[in-house]
């Protein structure tokens, strides 16, 4: 047998072991995330606050709490998160937001979400500014790739 063949063989299998740990993992942390979610929904309360700022902050630098930043993964505490400063009653402070929630609110909105500890899991406007769509240069509102494929 040719030593190409023998090496070639050699990192096709390598490539396949390295494949299918990875898929193993996938698979372990997706049913991890899963759980957590459904963790993070079933603890969920509702709150009724009005939004001062709106802004996209490393925890370390968002005011959070240390037991919060210590409980982070390193990976996770390198990005940005989304962040709302809030007034609840007569209280001011920094909650952290699900990205999907973020892209739907305005600041100086009085909102009543959904909150599970110091997330913000959904929201709902009650009053304030109307969240307009983006317009491209053309003056139409933006449309994302999948509401075209839709």
């Amino acid at each position: 047998m040719p030593t190409w063949l023998i090496i070639v063989l050699a990192v096709l299998v390598a490539i396949v072991i390295v494949l299918l740990v990875l898929y193993l993992l996938g698979r372990r942390n997706q049913k991890k995330q899963e759980a957590q979610e459904e963790e993070i929904k079933r603890q969920a309360q509702p709150m009724s606050f009005y939004i001062i700022d709106m802004k996209k902050l490393r925890i370390k630098d968002a005011g959070m709490p240390k037991a919060m930043y210590d409980a982070t993964p390193k990976l996770a505490r390198l990005g940005k998160v989304p962040i709302l400063k809030v007034k609840v009653a007569n209280r001011v402070m920094n909650l952290m937001c699900e990205p999907s929630v973020y892209k739907t609110l305005l600041p100086k909105q009085e909102v009543k979400a959904m909150v599970a500890g110091m997330y913000v899991v959904s929201a709902k406007r009650v009053r304030g500014p109307v969240p307009e769509p983006k317009k491209n240069k053309k003056g139409e509102p933006k449309v994302s790739l999948l509401d075209r494929l839709r």
